[in-house]
């Protein structure tokens, strides 16, 4: 009988017991991201809509108490994870303010009345279903956000048009998962280059992959700062990107919000990131003087990991 959960049948046939010696020290619990994170008004703003959020998260089992013999329960058995996000609001005055903070709110509360926290990515056999089942989760708490602020600019009119970017990253073990709605960016920093893991969701990247622009007329166009998706305003139609890869030891991770990459170039931000003996904090610290160096004409916001995990052998970045 394989239905061992039948208790009714005839024969009964447990579980395999799992090896405790691999069990009791799951990837994930040997992980580690050290991150530093920074906002700032800029020079041009009176308010800040940039907002973000970094949690750690975990669950663990601690045995207390037992008859069984000490090798046959583990002492304590740890999993952890960690969730980044950046949002940049739209709407002016408050709204924007207001937009980014209700999306970061909203998606933390669904979390944590979910049943599932995804963190079970490492199942030998369930992995690809679970990390599928992770991202479709996300889409949700996107679309619930997304539904979430039009009902409120429905309530108050006079916010009528306010709306936030969203980029985020789960990262478990060696899996990074990246959640995606605007022009805010996540980037991934790997043997000295940078990586750009999003796509920035504005019209002038949209003419640019089109072909009717080339990528330094993107750079400068007067719609780089057009959405095309952003929770909020959109009338449900957001178009969300999630996308997986997989981390490797001295991997660094960023997400940042246009206040940067408008103010400060791609090669600027591999030229600091290339400095190994600099923190996370340093860098941050870095990258946002650069950005008002420059004239910070937005408000800035940063996030910045370094990833540490045991030796593995690299491989390249998924695109």
């Amino acid at each position: 009988m394989n239905d061992w959960t039948n208790l009714n049948t005839a024969e009964f046939n447990p579980p395999a017991l799992l090896d405790l010696e691999s069990s009791s020290h799951p990837l994930s619990s040997a992980v580690t991201l050290q991150i530093a994170a920074s906002t700032h008004i800029g020079k041009v703003r009176t308010n800040n809509e940039d907002a973000y959020l970094v949690y750690k998260i975990g669950r663990y089992w601690e045995k207390l108490n037992t008859s069984l013999a000490p090798q046959d329960l583990p002492d304590r058995v740890e999993e952890k994870a960690y969730a980044l996000a950046v949002a940049d609001g739209i709407g002016g005055s408050s709204g924007g303010e207001i937009a980014s903070k209700m999306a970061l709110r909203v998606i933390v509360n669904l979390v944590l009345n979910s049943p599932k926290w995804s963190l079970k990515l490492d199942h030998p056999t369930k992995r690809e279903q679970e990390i599928q089942e992770g991202m479709q989760r996300a889409e949700i708490y996107f679309k619930k956000a997304d539904e979430v602020l039009t009902q409120y600019t429905e309530a108050y009119p006079r916010l009528k048009g306010m709306g936030t970017t969203l980029t985020g990253a789960y990262v478990f073990g060696r899996d990074l998962i990246t959640l995606h709605v605007g022009d805010s960016r996540a980037y991934l920093f790997r043997n000295g280059n940078l990586y750009q893991l999003t796509e920035d969701q504005t019209m002038a990247n949209f003419l640019y992959k089109m072909g009717q622009i080339d990528e330094k007329q993107a750079a400068s166009h007067k719609l780089r700062h057009t959405l095309m998706s952003c929770l909020g305003g959109q009338e449900g139609k957001i178009n969300m990107e999630t996308n997986h890869y997989e981390l490797y030891d001295g991997d660094r991770l960023l997400l940042c919000t246009d206040g940067l990459t408008e103010m400060v170039s791609s090669e600027k931000i591999t030229e600091f990131l290339r400095n190994e003996k600099a923190t996370p904090k340093e860098d941050c610290d870095q990258l946002v003087d650069a950005a008002l160096s420059a004239g910070g004409k937005d408000n800035i916001t940063v996030i910045l990991g370094r990833y540490s995990a045991p030796p593995n052998t690299p491989h390249e970045v998924q695109r």
